[in-house]
């Protein structure tokens, strides 16, 4: 997963996987709070089962529509 790992590189912290109507909301908050806002597709390959839901290292939820998923990632503002 090299594009999570240049994210990573350039300061993107990765926050949570969510999806409409919560995404845009979660999204408008980070940047009200002053944070700068990435969204970005789930990735075809997991790097680890621990990136995803901690409780059940499972993936299962996202798998059954993964097109409505997406990763909302923030770092400070420059």
């Amino acid at each position: 997963m090299a594009e999570r790992k240049r994210l990573i590189e350039e300061g993107w912290e990765e926050r949570i996987i969510a999806c409409e109507p919560k995404l845009s909301e979660l999204a408008d908050l980070y940047r009200e709070i002053g944070f700068e806002v990435r969204i970005e597709p789930l990735p075809e390959k997991w790097e680890d089962e621990a990136d995803v839901c901690e409780s059940k290292n499972c993936r299962e939820c996202y798998e059954l529509d993964r097109e409505k998923y997406r990763i909302i990632y923030t770092r400070p503002k420059k």
